[in-house]
């Protein structure tokens, strides 16, 4: 046979499997399958097992675009070959920090009746399987989704753990939807969502000893932050768009572009408790890094007085102490919040930055994000909305000295608002700002593919334990459902610790938990409430952990724990082992924990909750020969374990 039509019947026959009723892609450790065919609509849909066990249903995939609908009536016109994906790369963001991503990869080439292309990617790792779609043809043509009916149809008995979407436009001062709302717990799937809006990722799922985690990730310039919808008819879970409110000026919120055109990844984390905790899945498929960012990248910790102390606070003083702070505990940063530009000034913020300078301390300063989005009062205000404005105004920022930014009340998920977002990070890239958005959408991977982005609030977070005292009461099982959903790909800006106290607020979590915090959740830069008073009540072992607790984690394992009841994590981080537990629930809790995954020590140091009329306890360990650790968890208390 001539060799070119050789190769041809070769390609030919390795494609039949692939375009016959079913193909099916396994994980490089054969544990995860997904298989992939069309239906009797011809309308493309996919299934996935877990050792041989469904896990999630025949579900839909497929789009409608403004001009053809690529939800049925199509054609397998070939497959690809499988393969091999490999990505090994670092990261300082997150709670791995050097990771090896293994997967393999298929292409379904599909086609409608009127010969128009859709791609459907998929690859399958050890702990999850993502898909996403490419439109493959050429046009200048801007195209726009109308729809797209990709959904994860979870199986019968199945319990979810979500975050309802807020309404666009309500709560305080029109700023949500912020991602700010707490989780429903253990809910049958199918449950409408509580809010009417949907729900947003990542989404917890388990069906017996298999649980499941969706999320999207490498949003660009084309997309728009996509949700749950609010209804999921027998636990078919579809993919939402925005509310047309969720925009700037009016444009419209739904994915355009032209042709060819590559959209986000879905994701589904897939295994043991342990799998979802440890995965960095959504950090593994986010794009690789997009540009040069000047200057240092520099994880840290900071101090800064608003969470405690409110606005009134943002004085020159007060500031100038908290930069003193930050010096004395070791921290890299001090941030100054709203309103640092009516009450401190411009000039005086040169000054605070020179003398920062002076303690090597790098200076943070607040920003308010929107022009008439939303009535969010606090200034500075329209200083970011042109490109124009940002660059004069970065350029000022780094000629004094300011290391980044936190900005804040975003409009919500439509793509002129993720447009913004990158409109930031771009522009702030060349000035080597360091970034944090609050009142912002879920990072999804940008820290990856943009690491001067340090972290996202994008929960609600310790401020709203400081408003009222329901959120303090919610604080527990609120904190205990994060490792498990919000933290597990995506840095928090929760901004933890309170080890003192908060005004007019009875605290329900232990010192001892609040300590814990510092190592459970994980933020490029972590904002710590505690202010200096506070702090020098402590006794001296617990300041000296917060002064060397690490800024940058080389590795993360999970121990123990149940969403939303508690949990256990060992992170690894300048070359020691730090072991963190929380108990959400109002009974004592006592826990045996196996340490033998840990290449440590066999003695450390136990800081728990004290006795009556004592904050903390501090307790030298010895690991038996079976590396176990028994450890008594008052209720909604908390420990840290420091390996030697």
């Amino acid at each position: 046979m001539h060799p070119p039509l050789l190769r041809l019947a070769l390609f030919l026959i390795a494609s039949l499997p692939a375009m016959a009723a079913a193909a099916t892609l396994a994980s490089p450790d054969g544990q995860l399958t997904v298989e992939f065919h069309l239906n009797a609509d011809h309308a493309p849909a996919y299934s996935i097992h877990r050792a041989k066990q469904l896990v999630l249903a025949e579900s839909r995939l497929g789009l409608v675009r403004d001009d053809e609908d690529f939800s049925h009536g199509l054609t397998l016109v070939s497959a690809s070959r499988v393969e091999s994906v490999k990505d090994d790369y670092e990261i300082l963001t997150a709670k791995r920090r050097q990771n090896h991503y293994r997967a393999q990869r298929q292409v379904f080439h599909l086609a409608t009746a009127a010969g128009r292309k859709l791609d459907i990617i998929f690859q399958v790792s050890d702990d999850g399987v993502a898909f996403r779609y490419f439109f493959p043809e050429t046009s200048p043509e801007v195209r726009t989704l109308k729809e797209e009916t990709s959904s994860f149809h979870v199986v019968p008995g199945t319990l979810a753990w979500l975050q309802p979407m807020a309404v666009a436009k309500s709560g305080w001062k029109e700023v949500n939807p912020s991602y700010e709302e707490y989780y429903a717990k253990e809910i049958p799937a199918s449950t409408p969502s509580t809010l009417g809006a949907g729900w947003v990722f990542p989404a917890l799922f388990r069906s017996g000893d298999t649980w499941l985690l969706l999320s999207e990730g490498s949003l660009t310039r084309s997309d728009c932050g996509a949700r749950l919808r609010h209804d999921s008819p027998d636990g078919d879970y579809a993919i939402g768009f925005p509310d047309a409110r969720e925009t700037i000026a009016g444009q419209p919120v739904n994915p355009a572009s032209k042709l060819p055109w590559l959209l986000p990844w879905r994701i589904v984390a897939v295994g043991s408790l342990k799998t979802i905790a440890e995965s960095t899945l959504g950090i593994d498929l986010a794009a690789k890094p997009a540009l040069a960012v000047a200057g240092e990248i520099k994880p840290g910790k900071a101090a800064w007085s608003w969470p405690l102390m409110g606005d009134k606070e943002t004085n020159y003083d007060v500031q100038k102490r908290f930069i003193d702070y930050a010096a004395d505990m070791g921290w890299a940063y001090c941030l100054i919040d709203a309103l640092w530009d009516v009450q401190i000034g411009d000039e005086k913020i040169k000054e605070l930055a020179d003398y920062a300078a002076t303690k090597h301390i790098g200076l943070l300063l607040w920003y308010n994000s929107n022009g008439v989005e939303n009535s969010a009062p606090q200034t500075p205000k329209d200083k970011l909305l042109t490109h124009e404005n940002r660059v004069r105004e970065f350029a000022r920022l780094q000629a004094i000295g300011i290391r980044g930014l936190k900005v804040d009340f975003f409009a919500g998920d439509g793509r002129p608002v993720i447009n913004y977002y990158l409109d930031l990070l771009e522009d702030a890239a060349p000035y080597g700002l360091l970034m944090n958005f609050h009142g912002a959408t879920l990072p999804r991977g940008w820290q990856r593919t943009y690491p001067h982005l340090m972290t996202m609030e994008s929960i609600r977070g310790l401020e709203f334990v400081t408003f009222e005292q329901k959120n303090a009461d919610e604080e527990p099982t609120h904190a205990a459902m994060l490792p498990f959903t919000r933290n597990v790909f995506d840095p928090m800006d929760f901004t933890p610790v309170v080890l003192d106290r908060i005004r007019k607020i009875e605290r329900r979590t232990t010192s001892a938990f609040e300590l814990a915090l510092a190592v459970l959740f994980t933020s490029g830069i972590q904002h710590y409430a505690e202010i200096p008073e506070g702090m020098a009540k402590m006794p001296g072992y617990v300041q000296d952990f917060m002064k060397h607790v690490p800024s940058i984690w080389d590795d993360t394992k999970f121990l123990d724990g149940y969403p939303g009841k508690f949990a256990v994590l060992a992170r690894r981080g300048e070359g020691r082992w730090y072991v963190a537990g929380i108990n959400a629930e109002s009974a004592e809790k006592t826990l045996t924990l196996d340490l033998s995954a840990l290449p440590a020590g066999t003695t450390g140091t136990l800081i728990a909750d004290g006795g009556e009329g004592s904050l903390f306890a501090q307790k030298s360990v010895t690991l038996g020969a079976d590396q176990k650790l028994t450890v008594t968890l008052k209720p909604h208390g908390g420990f840290v374990l420091l390996l030697k």
